[in-house]
């Protein structure tokens, strides 16, 4: 478990000394060096969107950025939050191309409209969600575009928060053509049988066996969805089964610790769960 009160912590130094550093100083630290070298800050890229076939061949529009340079590069699927398809997805996925990786977020919600993301993720809401399947084959085909992109080193992580978290748990457990994922503040990997339906036929943590490749997770001690009792069942999952994780809690925070545009967030826990999410993919996508 994992409580920042301070406002600097250590960090190993280039000799592998333990120095207190800022925040922000130990992010761009631990950020830069998760492949033995300094990240080209500034670094160019291209951002487009494309076309991919999602569930049941339905053409679906993702979001990709990709950083200049010859590559390969390794690849980061984002799997959007409940507010949808939204500014804060688009501004990560740039940011997983500034540090180095290729990066796909696929509009999930594309089939309940197009517009405003708020409108359409409220019309989501109203609907009750997307169904867990659909998901699937979505990133799927997000999952198989970036493994055909030849600058790709062959590697590729998920990337998801609040129910982009859960989607991502799910869909690790699901399939086995991923190789690591960044679960954020995941809401309802623990379900009772009362929240069960079509949509959602079954709670992620009872797939927890068949979790396919490494998991980060972040959460906030504050946050009620997931509350820390649930995420303390997670990892209990985790753990009865061998699966290798890494998770991190914080104090002083709750639900959307890295939401910049929203009073949830908080600088500090934000910045150190960066810095764990690229160490985290930086060693387990290297090529």
């Amino acid at each position: 478990m994992v409580g920042l009160k301070a406002r600097s912590f250590p960090v190993p130094d280039r000799d592998g000394r333990l120095v207190g550093m800022t925040p922000l100083r130990a992010f761009l630290r631990q950020a830069s060096a998760y492949r033995g070298n300094p990240m080209s800050f500034y670094r160019g890229m291209t951002c487009e969107n494309v076309t991919i076939s999602g569930d049941q061949g339905t053409p679906i529009t993702a979001y990709v950025a990709k950083p200049s340079g010859p590559g390969a590069f390794p690849g980061v699927v984002l799997i959007h939050h409940l507010p949808g398809w939204s500014e804060f997805y688009i501004e990560t996925t740039r940011r997983f191309a500034h540090h180095g990786y290729l990066a796909i977020c696929a509009n999930l919600y594309q089939r309940s409209g197009e517009g405003n993301p708020d409108d359409v993720a409220a019309k989501v809401r109203a609907e009750g969600g997307i169904p867990d399947s659909q998901m699937i084959g979505d990133t799927e085909a997000a999952v198989k575009w970036m493994r055909a992109q030849p600058n790709h080193n062959g590697k590729v992580g998920l990337f998801g928060s609040c129910s982009g978290g859960r989607h991502a748990f799910l869909y690790a457990c699901q399939r086995k053509d991923i190789d690591a994922c960044a679960e954020l503040w995941g809401g309802r990997v623990v379900m009772g049988r009362d929240e069960l339906n079509a949509k959602t036929p079954i709670a992620p943590i009872d797939l927890t066996r068949d979790l396919s490749c490494p998991l980060i997770g972040i959460f906030g001690n504050d946050d009620r969805a997931p509350s820390p009792e649930q995420v303390n069942q997670h990892e209990a999952e985790l753990k009865a089964h061998g699966k290798t994780h890494e998770f991190y809690r914080y104090d002083g925070a709750g639900h959307g610790i890295f939401y910049w545009h929203r009073p949830l967030y908080r600088p500090d826990q934000a910045m150190d769960g960066w810095s764990k999410v690229f160490a985290f993919f930086g060693k387990h996508l290297a090529a």
